[in-house]
């Protein structure tokens, strides 16, 4: 099972910070076994919530140049509520450092403005191409596939705030 968990993006500032939301709905599949009776949201997905959306900010920051980005460390994990179905879960996602290869958030979700997760981070990114030339289309596919997505997400363009970088 593949997740997809980020529904919408609210606004970013490319280079610094991302808001997102993911509406908690009982059509999610892993409710079923978390927990029959008592549904919420694993904490390891409220996790992954953050590191999509520090994906997207990355993508959008640096023009979708890499068509990989994956979760390398996480540290300073609390949870607080649990996030239901009927709830929004608003994330936010703050660029804490950034090299040629890893990048480093601090994140924090949300529900009615009470705390549910918050974390640091740390992704890699990197294009198939770089371990294997023979992978060059393959990242061009996932690329066009991130830009696609990226613009379902933000399919009301003038909805999402886009705050331009500032020094």
């Amino acid at each position: 099972m593949r997740f997809n968990l980020v529904d919408r993006i609210l606004e970013f500032e490319p280079g610094r910070r991302i808001r997102t939301v993911k509406h908690l709905t009982m059509a999610e599949e892993y409710l079923a076994d978390h927990f029959p009776t008592f549904p919420v949201m694993p904490g390891v997905l409220m996790l992954h919530a953050l590191v999509e959306s520090s994906a997207w900010l990355l993508r959008v920051s640096e023009d979708f140049r890499h068509s990989i980005i994956a979760l390398r460390e996480v540290r300073n994990v609390k949870y607080g509520n649990l996030v239901e179905p009927g709830k929004s879960l608003m994330l936010t996602v703050e660029l804490a450092e950034l090299d040629e290869v890893n990048a480093t958030f601090k994140g924090k979700g949300e529900v009615d403005g009470n705390s549910t997760v918050s974390a640091r981070f740390t992704v890699t990114r990197y294009n198939l191409r770089e371990r294997n030339p023979a992978f060059q289309d393959t990242d061009a596919k996932l690329i066009e596939h991130w830009r696609a997505r990226f613009a379902l997400l933000v399919s009301s363009p003038s909805s999402v705030v886009r705050r331009p970088a500032t020094d």
